[in-house]
């Protein structure tokens, strides 16, 4: 047993430690806030589902969302830590109650902890459905965010780099100082230089997400009718220069390429398909990494209020279009669009207003800065409510096994 008092403890917007409870009763929230099942729980067993980065971001909300609306079984993939003289990562105490949850609700959910760009997960994950779901698989979502990746094949080492490419680039940002006050300044990320963009699109573009496919294609382990979606961003004119025009920009269209290819394959081999999904802004660990993001989100939010969609809410859309419960609707590129509310003419022109006249002066009035800090400390398990966040709490949480569910 390994009990203490947690106290929210950061460096900018990374802290220190997670909490235990708060996370869990986050996973709780987000299954709260999906609708009812599209069928009964106990109306045959659910489709069996692989999602690949399945412990933060919008691949927690579509697991979350697959297992609550569509009754889905089968793998979540994450590479978290484990608690040790820090508590484990959100991630780790995210899973577990994931799992929790699951379980509770008859859903059998396996979650494995790894490297997803390695070979060794993914014969573990074939393994899986061989052994324990009937040898195939029917949907797989793959929510990747990850500053390096091993190839398999080489043993070479890629990084991925934030920067703009052609010319430097500077643009407001958000900071919030030693006192929590928040300050409105410029940060100026130089441009790509050398490979930098071929090293970014071969961590974060499609390579791995076809690597997938081939792998369990190879094993004749894709059901007829198989899909997959891989998650990705545009975004707003306001940030257009250090994410879509950058060097993440050329991943995303790399993505945007393969699922292209990977829809023709799947076509003529299983009369299966593949798409991506473009999500909207939200409050992720990797977003407010990114220059500039940080203020747009709260400004954004200070413009739509409770109109903005949570992750949870545009997953179970995203779900809802895969299995036919609503028409899947694509735009003239193949993707399916989860972000017109955010990219709406009327949003952007107020979001740019306020944006051009953001000082530290005037952002209080502009951002609703409030909402954002909460969603930042909520990546981690603070600012949760009904978490006592001045009690002891346990924070050696085992990691779901399979024997588990």
């Amino acid at each position: 047993m390994s009990e203490r008092v947690i106290a929210p403890k950061s460096r900018g917007f990374l802290f220190l430690d997670s909490h235990p409870d708060g996370c869990r009763r986050l996973v709780d929230e987000m299954w709260q806030a999906v609708p009812d099942p599209v069928a009964a729980p106990g109306g045959g067993e659910g489709p069996v589902a692989l999602v690949i980065g399945s412990s933060a971001g919008y691949g927690l909300a579509a697991t979350i969302a697959g297992l609550a609306r569509v009754g889905i079984r089968g793998i979540g993939v994450c590479f978290e830590k484990a608690p040790a003289r820090r508590t484990g990562t959100a991630g780790w105490y995210r899973t577990a109650a994931t799992a929790r949850l699951a379980r509770e609700h008859g859903r059998d959910m396996v979650f494995l902890n790894g490297d997803a760009f390695g070979d060794a997960v993914k014969e573990e994950v074939a393994e899986l459905l061989t052994e324990r779901f009937g040898g195939r698989l029917d949907y797989l979502i793959y929510s990747v965010a990850a500053p390096r990746r091993t190839d398999p094949d080489t043993g070479e080492v890629y990084a991925s780099v934030l920067k703009p490419v052609g010319s430097p680039y500077t643009t407001k940002t958000l900071v919030f100082d030693e006192s929590g006050a928040p300050e409105v300044t410029e940060v100026t990320t130089e441009p790509a230089e050398g490979d930098d963009i071929e090293q970014t699109v071969a961590v974060m573009g499609g390579t791995d997400w076809e690597r997938w496919i081939t792998f369990l294609a190879d094993r004749s382990l894709l059901a007829d009718g198989f899909t997959t979606a891989a998650l990705s961003y545009i975004g707003s004119p306001l940030t257009a220069a250090i994410y879509r025009q950058g060097t993440i920009g050329a991943a995303k269209a790399h993505l945007e390429a393969t699922a292209r290819t990977l829809d023709e394959r799947l076509g003529k081999t299983v009369g299966g398909r593949a798409v991506t999904s473009v999500n909207a802004a939200a409050v992720t660990q990797s977003s407010t990494a990114i220059p500039g993001i940080a203020l747009y989100v709260g400004l954004l939010r200070g413009v739509l209020g409770e109109g903005m969609v949570a992750p949870i809410g545009q997953l179970v859309e995203l779900w809802d279009q895969l299995t036919g419960v609503r028409p899947l609707d694509l735009d003239d590129e193949g993707r399916v669009r989860l972000d017109t509310w955010e990219l709406a003419p009327a949003v952007q022109d107020a979001v740019a207003e306020r944006w051009s006249t953001a000082t530290s002066d005037s952002i209080t009035g502009l951002a609703d800065l409030g909402w954002f800090g909460d969603e930042v400390r909520r990546l981690y398990g603070f600012s949760v409510p009904g978490v006592d966040y001045t009690a002891a709490v346990e924070t050696d949480v085992p990691w779901p096994t399979a024997e588990d569910v």
